[in-house]
């Protein structure tokens, strides 16, 4: 089997804004919470057609999440509230970009770890470290999922563009079947540190802090 990882950009309070929100919520949120709603629905037919049963259904994590609370006993419910608290990012970030497609990522980028660090990339960079570290920390502490996936990465874009930079520093002492996947990682690091810094100096509106990677 093999896994797909995608990223979007967004402002983290903005998706803190409905965990425990209870419903109290602007009429935009509201609507952006209908649509959420509507894309849980879609997700958990799409689970059922395949006979793929976790226990605690995505759009019942979706309003445990609203209402604060993570409770459920079913062995799956970390699968459930990882992919309820997707669609809430979904609905508050950029359009999604593809990072890669493989059929172990977590092996593949723990053994990226492991050539970097000796190199000198500092611990807080390794791409490992933010694919599959989790929510920031003022989320609330999921249930891992079974099996690794789906799961939840993220990583402050403040910091892209030294991890590109630090990265492309080391890339040349590498093993070279590494090199192509970092490279792509080095390229899509940059990219998004050039529209936070354009959009941040440009759009006084403009608040977006995290990168939020969906690993599936």
């Amino acid at each position: 089997m093999s896994h797909n990882i995608s990223y979007s950009t967004a402002d983290k309070a903005n998706v803190l804004a409905f965990l425990g929100s209870a419903g109290d919520l602007t009429a935009k949120q509201q609507r952006r919470l209908g649509m959420m709603r509507e894309a849980a629905r879609a997700r958990q037919d799409d689970l059922d057609n395949q006979g793929v049963d976790w226990g605690l259904s995505i759009p019942d994590a979706l309003e445990h999440l609203i209402a604060g609370r993570l409770d459920s006993d079913a062995q799956y419910a970390g699968n459930a509230y990882h992919a309820a608290l997707q669609h809430i990012i979904d609905y508050n970030g950029s359009d999604p970009d593809h990072l890669c497609t493989m059929s172990n990522p977590a092996l593949f980028y723990g053994l990226v770890d492991k050539q970097m660090r000796p190199l000198g990339v500092p611990a807080d960079l390794l791409p490992y470290g933010f694919l599959y570290g989790g929510p920031p920390a003022e989320f609330p502490f999921l249930p891992g999922s079974i099996d690794g996936y789906p799961a939840i990465g993220h990583l402050p874009l403040a910091k892209a563009k030294p991890a590109a930079d630090a990265y492309r520093a080391v890339l040349d002492q590498m093993d070279a079947d590494f090199r192509y996947d970092v490279q792509v990682l080095i390229d899509k690091l940059e990219f998004e540190h050039g529209e936070w810094e354009q959009a941040t100096k440009r759009l006084d509106w403009y608040t977006q802090d995290t990168i939020f990677f969906s690993l599936r």
